[in-house]
C-alpha cells in the first residue's frame, strides 16, 4: 500500500507540475478550442486572475505531492480542482476524460490513504 501511495502521489504531482508550469511560463501555444469549451475557457481567462490562481494552486499542490510534505492538505486543496476537471470533461469536452478520471481516482485514493489525518477535521464539535 505504501508503494502505491508513493506512485500515485508522484504521478499526480508531476501531472500538476507539468500542467501549471506549461501554462504559467507559456511554454506551449494554447490548444485551439471550439464551441462550449472555447466559451468556457474564454470566460475564465476574461476574469484576469482565475487561471493564474488555478495554476499557482496546482503548482503548490504538485510540489507538495512530489516532495511528500503536506500531502493531506494538498489532497484537500486540490480536490475541488480535480472535481471541476472531471465535470468539465464529462459535460463540455469528453475527449479529456481519459486523464480526468484517473486524476480523480488518484485524488480519492490519496484522500483515503490520509483518512486518519482528517479525523479531527470531521469530528463533531462539542460547545
Amino acid at each position: 500500500m505504501k508503494v502505491a501511495i508513493i506512485i500515485v502521489r508522484l504521478l499526480m504531482g508531476l501531472m500538476f507540475l507539468f500542467a501549471s508550469i506549461v501554462v504559467l511560463f507559456h511554454l506551449m501555444p494554447p490548444q485551439e478550442m471550439k464551441g462550449n469549451a472555447k466559451l468556457f475557457m474564454d470566460g475564465l481567462v476574461a476574469t484576469g486572475y482565475f487561471m493564474t490562481l488555478l495554476k499557482v494552486t496546482e503548482l503548490v499542490c504538485g510540489l507538495a505531492f512530489v516532495v511528500g510534505r503536506f500531502v493531506p492538505l494538498a489532497t484537500v486543496v486540490i480536490f475541488p480542482i480535480t472535481l471541476n476537471i472531471l465535470l468539465y470533461h464529462a459535460f463540455v469536452d469528453p475527449e479529456g476524460l481519459t486523464v480526468a478520471i484517473p486524476l480523480m481516482l488518484g485524488n480519492l485514493f490519496l484522500a483515503f490513504a490520509c483518512r486518519r489525518n482528517y479525523k479531527m477535521l470531521l469530528a463533531p464539535k462539542i460547545a
